[in-house]
């Protein structure tokens, strides 16, 4: 008894201690401070990019609260900064209403649109101009919720998806089978509302499982396109300047969209994603700060040449977590020991790429400090030594700024 007695105390000690070792290793390089990553003072202590050989620095200016830079075809992380910072998203958020929504309905079918459908539009809401008694295409609907971020078309889709709260209620489920945990949906087209919020890092999920449709993709992608009214047509051009050359910008080389946004709480908001020589990148900007006229989309190209520029050379400070396509346009965590392929639709050119999904586990904590990341280690190896040393002993037993976007 006493040498069983022996033996179970030394088997607990070698778990504790591999299980202390795993977890430790396991804490991502931002989590220490050793050489390799370098962490600019001027965009924020909350930075995280990996230095390798031929990576540029970080372009200067960087204002928003938060930011991401990724690779949309493999799911790297190229730099961020408080990525899982829950901030209002704005009309972003209509990333995620799309992805639930959109493959629902024939982009040929016609809705009439009732005043029931038209309800609750919130006072000073981005319009494309839906009218009562009016018969619109779905197609016609999802330009203007892409192209003019129009809250009218967003309400009139929510009703044909089962109602209002309803579409909440979904696209938050849609939220988590994404694996996007930092989002909750008040309201479906963005509007400001008392607990609606999202992360930088769950923005880049919606969009990169959207461009995964390749309606969403050419709806995102649309520079300009023609809305019916009652006296006939009229031409939307999009909102996001960073794609319609608009408001003394030139249209940014190579993009693709996605989606921009704005509201008096939650400032500028802008995921932009574009293609260039095979590889398509995603960058998220959230509220920046400078006060300067297109912050947002200046601050988002700066981030896009940089990731071109470092692409294949910066060692990826983490992953999105990995999504696959799922029955009926909707989406479903991938098993981490498999990797996924999925066609990429990039655009009304019909070129495609490929999503590669990645079997790293994201990364939650991101903005968290090194103690914070080792105590927690440290609660995890005790947890997994504690079910390890009683496993072994069970098995002895059985063998013995200004809007710049959309309101």
């Amino acid at each position: 008894m006493a040498t069983d007695a022996l033996n179970s105390r030394k088997a607990a000690a070698v778990a504790a201690l591999a299980v202390a070792g795993i977890s430790l290793t396991s804490i991502p390089a931002a989590a220490h401070t050793g050489a390799g990553i370098r962490r600019p003072a001027s965009p924020g202590a909350d930075v995280r990019v990996a230095a390798a050989p031929g990576v540029p620095e970080l372009p200067d200016g960087l204002s928003a609260r938060s930011w991401m830079v990724s690779d949309a075809d493999t799911g790297d992380i190229l730099a961020a900064k408080a990525p899982h910072r829950r901030l209002p998203p704005a009309s972003t958020l209509k990333t995620l209403f799309a992805v639930t929504a959109l493959p629902k309905f024939p982009a040929g079918s016609v809705r009439e649109v009732s005043a029931e459908d038209l309800e609750g539009v919130g006072d000073g809401s981005s319009l494309v101009g839906v009218e009562e008694g009016e018969r619109y295409r779905v197609a016609d609907l999802w330009r203007g919720v892409f192209l003019r971020s129009g809250n009218d078309a967003v309400h009139v889709l929510a009703s044909m998806n089962g109602g209002w709260d309803a579409t909440a209620q979904e696209m938050q489920k849609t939220a988590r089978k994404l694996g996007a945990r930092d989002t909750t949906v008040k309201s479906p087209d963005g509007y400001d509302t008392p607990g609606q919020l999202s992360s930088a890092y769950d923005l880049t999920v919606f969009a990169r499982a959207g461009l995964a449709n390749p309606d969403f993709a050419q709806y995102c992608a649309t520079a300009s396109a023609r809305f019916p009214t009652r006296d006939g047509v009229t031409q939307i051009v999009n909102t996001n300047r960073m794609l319609a050359g608009s408001h003394g910008l030139t249209p940014y080389p190579g993009i693709i969209g996605v989606k921009n946004g704005y509201t008096t709480h939650a400032g500028n908001t802008l995921i932009a994603a574009a293609r260039r020589d095979g590889r398509t990148l995603l960058v998220t900007v959230m509220n920046p700060r400078s006060g300067e006229y297109n912050a947002v989309y200046k601050e988002a190209g700066s981030l896009l040449d940089w990731g071109f520029e470092s692409v294949g050379k910066a060692r990826p400070i983490d992953a999105l977590r990995t999504v696959r396509s799922a029955p009926e346009g909707r989406t479903a965590i991938a098993p981490e020991s498999r990797a996924v392929r999925r066609p990429l639709a990039t655009g009304t050119r019909g070129t495609t790429g490929t999503i590669t999904t990645v079997t790293a586990k994201a990364d939650r904590g991101t903005s968290k400090n090194s103690a914070t990341a080792l105590w927690s280690g440290g609660v995890g190896a005790l947890a997994l030594a504690l079910a390890g040393t009683l496993a072994w002993r069970r098995h002895g037993r059985r063998r013995g700024g200004p809007p710049e976007g959309d309101a």
